[in-house]
């Protein structure tokens, strides 16, 4: 399965197999595909295609691969596109052959795994492509679907963007509420700093110039969030961090307002709608009997 994935990305296969099991029995339930089973002979055969309705770039091929494997083990799934793979309109992503009982009722759960990360991987293609040559990466959030962050995390990279954090146990992000709680920003970061480990990054978010100024004070910290922050504070806050730490913008990014924002300097640029704002990509299963 590894040959369908993004090169240079890795992908647990227990996260692939246990989302696919897991959409396979919320869709086949109790009582399985009963309308396949009424209306398909046994012994059936189909040949199918799966097809990019509109252009985007794709993930999620080892998904929809697993999906009719686990069906039926003698399914064959020729991929003809690989992750990350930009294609056009009418795009040939793979060929499948076989039973064609376990081909329909594997259908839908395919291509809901192939739409939704490759919807993911085309949004972030194209927040990369607006930022051109400048220094900054394009990154996710923790915004994602329950049960699917692996996914959606590995669909940005696909899609030439970067992974922020995966979940709360893998670095420190300390928020505007926790420096309100712990009493400011020096008391947040003494407090993290001394509780973690050598290997742990601590970030904090800020929304002026002033707390900036207290985390370089500090020396704690080895990202800034800037939150919020128009492009001429974005600039200036850049110019004060100096490289003395990683700088990341972050809040309500779009399309149209990216390049600008990369074009202050800032090393990362951060945006939950890469997760949860993609729009599917229009992909299709044809059959051909």
């Amino acid at each position: 399965m590894h040959e369908l994935l993004a090169a240079g990305t890795f992908l647990s296969p227990l996260v692939i197999e246990g989302a696919v099991r897991r959409a396979l029995d919320e869709d086949l339930g109790r009582a399985g595909d009963i309308t396949t089973a009424a209306t398909i002979p046994a012994g059936a055969k189909a040949r199918a295609k799966l097809v990019a309705r509109k252009p985007g770039t794709i993930a999620g091929l080892a998904c929809a691969a697993r999906t009719f494997e686990l069906l039926d083990e003698s399914i064959s799934f020729r991929a003809r596109k690989r992750d990350s793979d930009k294609v056009e309109a009418g795009a040939l992503l793979a060929e499948i052959d076989g039973p064609a009982a376990p081909i329909l009722s594997g259908e839908r759960v395919a291509l809901n795994f192939l739409g939704h990360l490759s919807g993911i991987a085309t949004l972030t293609a194209g927040y990369v492509a607006k930022i051109g040559n400048a220094k900054a990466r394009v990154c996710c959030t923790r915004k994602t679907t329950p049960g699917l962050r692996a996914l959606e995390k590995y669909a940005v990279r696909c899609g030439g963007g970067v992974n922020h954090r995966y979940g709360l146990d893998d670095a420190v992000l300390i928020k505007d509420n926790h420096i309100a709680v712990a009493g400011g920003v020096r008391q947040a970061l003494e407090k993290a700093r001394a509780a973690v480990g050598h290997l742990v990054k601590v970030e904090i978010e800020v929304d002026s110039l002033a707390q900036l100024k207290e985390v370089l004070a500090s020396g704690k910290a080895d990202v800034v969030l800037l939150d919020n922050m128009d492009t001429t504070m974005l600039a200036e806050a850049v110019r004060l961090a100096d490289g003395k730490l990683k700088t990341e913008a972050s809040g309500g990014v779009t399309l149209e307002t990216v390049a600008a924002i990369a074009a202050t300097g800032v090393d990362l640029i951060s945006a939950g709608a890469l997760t949860h704002s993609a729009p599917s990509l229009d992909v299709a299963l044809d059959i051909e009997l």
